[in-house]
């Protein structure tokens, strides 16, 4: 017998949650649904825990969530003894079930709790974090990801996610709990009476509205230079936030996408609800071309991305992640030039992943560009050094391709209703001018040359798609590519190593902290960039290209994913 069939066995003994139960009893006769269920405990990381809902220890459920809040317990013991702990949590199935469950074990562990009472965007918890003081704050969300899964995010004290180190202690104490008996808890309503657990209030929530509205550029240009939107938070937990943020900063006509405005975690109309998506967009991009408005916020369901889509020349056109970036930092940079209230010596902060669009515009605008490792986390412990010297007006803007923007120190994560508030602001202002968004982002390619950036991903699941993955990552490193589609490779960086080896054999040493990153910049100045999703079974391939005109780029991007995918053999 496996040593997955023999955990599956155990599970069936001493789960005695109903539903739990029935799904053990439903896969009975499937080895390779046991095989995936069992044959891993779901990781525990910077990002917390990620999964497919179900039984199992390689599923999302309340007793590997317990796992994880009792050993999360346990470090916060060592390390401040008295600890108060802030959670929030979004739409999904089960969200509301790992919140309460998290509570009731903090609690029965001696630790305060301080619960949102209603879905709240991620941001809004790092928010209040600070706000109120505690040691550590929990959300639960899979942002993004499809309705199966459900997340369990970590925060320390300064408001971003635990660090690799931080991470590695949690874990260690995750691995010494037994999952049947070694769990703290008492009932959530005992809880709210003795007033160990307490909801997170109405003026907390204000206070972070009020905190994002700090953050306007332009306090009367929405008023002034009147746009419509159209919004969805694609069921999630944005509905109240962004709303109340459009109506604060004059927004006056919205219209909300009606099959997306409930929370619903079953994500009926868009599987798969992340605002990079086009079939997330649908219905959102739908409206805009039927009511005829300026443009379409969406957020994710726990609203700490946005997506966006604009009308210009008569149709609506969806924006990347990296051209949002790139044209917050134009926007953010030329008013507050114009106000005289640019800082000295300002910073834009990026993944490495994100645009080189972002590097050649912030030298044309005076602005320092520093590079961080793909995990809003690092951005917002920038931001928090940054606060501690006492010169957290030099941040102007962090992002990611993904879709996050943050610019300011209220939260320390990517937050959607910053970025609304930031976008709308910016459409409105360049409507004053008689001109659309994709009007000023092609004033940038004027200036900067035509950039193309792409994101390939690669999904490979289960306990064989594990294996794949690792072994892909190894062949590559194990032999480094001289040409990529025929253009010769004139660097690649290893960030496991932290060496970037030169064509003529030189080295450099690669600054940031140690990642799964593997970087190609080729002859030409085209960026490739190769990592394993720290969220999803995915491998993702980064192409940042630039050339002297958009079909010479697109030529240019499939010669390079060509040759990115023979390496690959996929």
């Amino acid at each position: 017998m496996s040593d997955s069939h023999k955990l599956y066995q155990t599970w069936c003994e001493k789960v005695d949650d109903p539903a739990l139960k029935a799904d053990l009893l439903a896969v009975a006769n499937d080895e390779p649904e046991i095989g995936d269920r069992f044959y891993r405990t779901l990781s525990f990381g910077t990002a917390g825990l990620r999964g497919v809902l179900g039984a199992g220890t390689n599923r999302m459920n309340v007793y590997t969530v317990g796992a994880a809040t009792q050993g999360l317990c346990q470090w916060l013991g060592k390390k401040y003894g008295d600890a108060a702990v802030a959670i929030a949590y979004d739409s999904r199935n089960n969200s509301t079930l790992f919140a309460q469950r998290s509570a009731e074990i903090l609690a029965a562990n001696g630790i305060k709790v301080h619960i949102f009472d209603e879905l709240m965007p991620t941001p809004a918890l790092s928010f209040a974090i600070l706000h109120l003081h505690c040691q550590a704050g929990i959300v639960v969300t899979a942002s993004h990801n499809p309705a199966k899964y459900n997340g369990y995010k970590v925060y320390g004290p300064e408001a971003y996610q635990l660090s690799p180190e931080e991470a590695d202690e949690v874990l260690r104490e995750i691995e010494t709990v037994d999952y049947f008996g070694g769990i703290k808890t008492i009932p959530f309503e005992e809880g709210l009476r003795t007033g160990v657990i307490q909801y997170i209030g109405k003026d907390t929530v204000d206070a972070y509205i009020d905190a994002v509205l700090s953050e306007q550029v332009d306090k009367d240009i929405c008023r002034q230079s009147p746009i419509s939107v159209v919004y969805t938070p694609l069921n999630g937990a944005g509905n109240h936030c962004v709303r109340k943020i459009l109506d604060r900063i004059g927004v006056e006509t919205v219209a909300v996408v009606p099959e997306q405005e409930q929370p619903d975690g079953d994500f009926p109309t868009c599987p798969y609800p992340n605002p990079e998506e086009a079939t997330a967009m649908e219905l959102g991009l739908r409206l805009c071309e039927r009511l005829g408005y300026d443009i379409l916020l969406a957020t994710d369901p726990d609203s700490d991305r946005a997506g966006v889509a604009v009308r210009h020349q008569g149709r609506i056109v969806r924006l990347s992640g990296n051209e949002i970036g790139v044209l917050m930092l134009q926007y953010i940079v030329e008013r507050r030039r114009e106000t005289g209230t640019l800082p000295k010596d300002p910073i834009v902060v990026k993944s490495v992943v994100s645009t080189k669009l972002c590097d050649r515009l912030a030298g044309e605008l005076g602005v320092q560009v520093i590079d961080v490792l793909t995990g809003f986390k690092y951005i917002g412990e920038l931001v928090a050094e940054l606060e501690q010297k006492g010169e957290a007006d030099r941040f102007l803007l962090g992002f990611e391709e993904s879709s996050g923007y943050l610019t300011g120190p209220h939260a320390r994560d990517k937050d959607a209703v910053n970025a609304a508030m930031i976008i709308c602001e910016m459409t409105a202002y360049y409507k004053s001018k008689g001109k659309t968004l994709l009007d000023v982002l092609d004033g940038i390619y004027s200036v900067c040359g035509r950039y193309l950036n792409v994101v390939d991903s690669y999904t490979f699941e289960g306990e064989d798609g594990s294996v794949k993955m690792a072994g892909m990552l190894r062949a590559l490193r194990a032999g480094a590519p001289s040409e990529i589609g025929g253009h010769a490779v004139a660097a690649t960086g290893d960030y496991l190593s932290g060496k970037r080896v030169l064509a003529d054999g030189g080295e450099e040493t690669i600054t940031l902290p140690e990642s799964d990153i593997l970087e190609y910049t080729l002859e030409n100045g085209a960026s490739v960039i190769v990592r394993p999703s720290g969220t999803e079974p995915k491998i993702k391939v980064y192409y940042s290209l630039s050339a002297a005109t958009l079909e010479q780029a697109q030529q240019l991007y499939e010669q390079v994913s060509a040759g990115v995918k023979a390496l690959l053999g996929v």
